[in-house]
């Protein structure tokens, strides 16, 4: 690995001793743990703060020291608990460094202790012990390396593994970091919206997708100018533009034609900005759209059913929520759309989501959930996801996935080992089909409040191109994230 921070939690002097000697044997670029922002808003802004500092030490590159964070004036600043957050979110190697001037091993023995615990409830990663010249011996399962450091410590610590945690700050670092590599161009037919106005500003000024907006472009730039954001760089296309009208009513028309719609009809229904915006992305004006804002979900999916439809081998759009968790990242399905799924659609979402969870760096292990496990339970649901289960291993015989299977099983090694021993996905589940929405929905939003956890979505799946629906009470960060996942769906 090659990105550390040093965190010290009795001692500055012991923080920039280990630091200078680190950057000097490791040779690395040496950035500020407060870069990005500074003590007031870490303190008291901290879920601002935080993704500003993670994006500047990415923007840094994988090779860096991250100088720690001291204490300050400010007394709600938390220094350790912010160098902690922040090298969870940038995958930060944490080395603890203590005086070890007059101390004992078995005081020094204990603030290890102590301070891996705070690290592990932070989800950081300790790879290593600094001690200050003179150090007792202290027994402990790490590298222990004692100032002035050399070539062996070095080597110790370029060997360390790298934390493999995914805090939610880092998932959706990880998100932009991806629609970044493949711009694509994102539809947004709710401009009359602030928040999508000022999502799309957010976006723009952070590369993640090139913007079009469905509506009046003096408006926009109106509203722009009072909210005192930038959108120069979107584009606004009316319902009316004969460019893009004609064309699109006369493609919708032979589309629905068996539904009996002629080109008069069509015409008007591509003025609804949803059709307008649906048609952007099957015409190929628009790699993606995402609406609902302002809208019902079903004003936003439903052109995408009838005018983008769904892709080549699967049965039913369906939906997944992307769970981050303290320290990774779970996918829910289908928790939006179906609701009372039949066998085969259960398998349909439980291979489509898998697919989408990959394409977010999630490695997929699919568990069909139940409220039986292996052979525990009988009954008609039961069977419908032992049947489910079956087709979904046909369909994608490479995937691991384990079905029925409890919630708990899915999850707890330990249940897992009592439960369905020598399974590849029990324990360790990270792609969850339940058998209905209802019990989705009820099992996302349980997580959602009770474990902190950042839901994004929903996703939509299934479908030729990617549409996404917005909640109506979407904040501008929800819609930022929605517009990225959309962005990396359009890359393929």
């Amino acid at each position: 690995m090659s990105r550390f921070i040093v965190v010290a939690p009795g001692s500055s002097e012991a923080a920039a001793l280990a630091t200078e000697e680190l950057a000097r044997v490791l040779g690395l670029t040496t950035i500020d743990a407060l870069t990005g922002t500074n003590p007031a808003d870490a303190a008291l802004r901290p879920a601002a703060a935080l993704p500003a500092a993670v994006e500047a030490v990415r923007a840094a590159g994988d090779d860096a020291l991250i100088a720690p964070a001291r204490e300050a004036s400010n007394r709600a600043f938390d220094h350790v608990a912010w160098n902690l957050s922040l090298a969870a979110s940038t995958r930060a190697g944490v080395v603890l460094a203590f005086d070890a001037e007059g101390a004992s091993a078995e005081l020094l023995s204990e603030e290890i202790a102590t301070a891996r615990l705070r690290a592990e409830a932070s989800a950081a990663t300790v790879v290593a012990v600094v001690l200050t010249c003179g150090a007792p011996e202290v027994e402990v399962d790490l590298p222990v390396l004692t100032l002035p450091l050399g070539e062996e410590a070095a080597a110790t610590l370029r060997e360390a593994p790298a934390p493999t945690a995914l805090t939610p700050v880092a998932f959706q670092a990880d998100l932009i970091e991806r629609a970044r590599a493949d711009r694509k161009r994102i539809v947004l037919p709710e401009p009359d919206d602030d928040r999508v106005l000022q999502a799309a500003a957010q976006v723009l000024a952070a590369g993640i997708a090139d913007i079009t907006f469905v509506g009046d472009a003096d408006y926009v730039a109106k509203r722009a100018g009072e909210l005192g954001i930038d959108l120069s760089a979107a584009q606004v296309v009316s319902v009316d533009d004969p460019a893009y009208r004609e064309r699109y009513a006369e493609e919708f028309a032979r589309l629905r034609a068996k539904k009996g719609v002629t080109l008069e009809q069509a015409r008007e229904k591509v003025t609804d900005v949803s059709y307008f915006g649906t048609m952007m992305v099957h015409m190929g004006d628009a790699d993606g759209m995402v609406s609902g804002a302002a809208h019902t979900t079903a004003h936003t999916i439903v052109p995408s059913f009838q005018i983008i439809k769904t892709a080549p081998g699967v049965s039913v759009v369906s939906s997944i929520f992307l769970m981050a968790m303290k320290d990774r990242v779970w996918a829910f399905g289908d928790c939006a759309v179906n609701p009372n799924p039949t066998a085969e659609q259960l398998a349909d979402i439980a291979v489509t989501s898998a697919r989408t969870a990959a394409q977010f760096g999630v490695t997929p292990r699919v568990a069909m959930l139940s409220y039986s496990t292996g052979t525990s339970g009988a009954g008609p649901d039961v069977d419908a996801v032992v049947e489910a289960t079956r087709l979904a291993r046909e369909k994608a015989p490479e995937l691991a996935i384990e079905g029925p299977i409890q919630f708990d099983a899915a999850v707890d090694a330990a249940v897992a080992a009592k439960k369905l021993p020598g399974s590849d996905v029990a324990g360790k589940a990270t792609v969850f089909v339940f058998p209905s929405l209802e019990a989705g929905n009820i099992g996302y939003k349980a997580v959602q409040r009770s474990s902190g956890a950042l839901a994004v979505g929903p996703v939509l799946q299934g479908l030729n191109k990617p549409v996404n629906d917005l909640s109506r009470g979407a904040l501008v960060e929800d819609i930022v994230n929605t517009v990225a996942l959309t962005a990396v769906q359009a890359q393929g």
